[in-house]
């Protein structure tokens, strides 16, 4: 059996996540994984058999880097996250549902899943991603059909600053008729950040309506960075 059996420490409370998603657009967790925890999943990368598919991103205009998803079944820590987390995020999701008139998203992970496998995406999506010196992520959005859960996370697995230098996570907000606002985060060892995957809920003047995010990696200075994905909904 693989080391985790239970978040370590314990799951962070996720109350107040509407809140700091309605006002900063993300949000950053406690810390979700152990230095240990971590340790176990960055080992993983060069397992060829825990994948399904790698991509190299200067071979395709993404960037520089590689990422590498996940094959079924997932290593039991990384399914813990998926399964655990998702009944918090999915009453987000239906709250921003609600406010923009959107169809409601199942409660449980096993509903998304069966949804997704209704559209015919079948495929995992959660994905260790590895930069190194002079490596980046152009801005995107992590859509892989028509079922997309609105919440993603990232977990970071090196040590800013100890591990590697510059990397910083970055996300630009596209409001209407206003200019794009740009976040940078930096998180610690074991933390996440929770962010939309195309959009988020914003209240105007004229009601409710819809503010794109995409997300993407500044410029690793020097070493080596590895994040965890976790995005919920299946791929095509």
């Amino acid at each position: 059996m693989e080391g985790m059996r239970t978040l370590a420490p314990a799951a962070p409370d996720l109350t107040d996540l509407e809140h700091r998603l309605d006002t900063g657009g993300v949000a950053t967790t406690a810390p979700l994984l152990t230095p240990e925890q971590c340790a176990e999943v960055v080992a993983m990368f060069d397992d060829d058999a825990r994948f399904r598919s790698t991509v190299v991103m200067q071979r395709v205009g993404f960037g520089a880097g590689t990422y590498r998803y996940f094959a079924d079944p997932l290593p039991e820590l990384v399914q813990h996250l998926r399964t655990a987390l998702y009944p918090r995020l999915a009453a987000v999701a239906n709250t921003w549902a609600e406010r923009l008139g959107e169809d409601p998203f199942p409660t449980d992970l096993d509903g998304l899943l069966a949804t997704c496998a209704a559209a015919g995406q079948h495929r995992p999506t959660p994905l260790l991603l590895r930069y190194g010196a002079d490596d980046y992520n152009c801005l995107h959005q992590d859509v892989y059909g028509d079922v997309t859960f609105p919440l993603q996370l990232l977990v970071m697995l090196s040590r800013p600053d100890e591990d590697f230098t510059g990397g910083e996570s970055v996300f630009v907000e596209q409001r209407p008729r206003q200019q794009s606002r740009p976040i940078v985060l930096r998180p610690r060892q074991g933390e996440a950040v929770v962010f939309p995957v195309r959009h988020r809920p914003r209240l105007g003047a004229r009601g409710w309506s819809r503010v794109q995010l995409r997300h993407g990696v500044s410029a690793v200075h020097s070493g080596t960075r590895l994040v965890l994905g976790v995005i919920f909904h299946d791929a095509r």
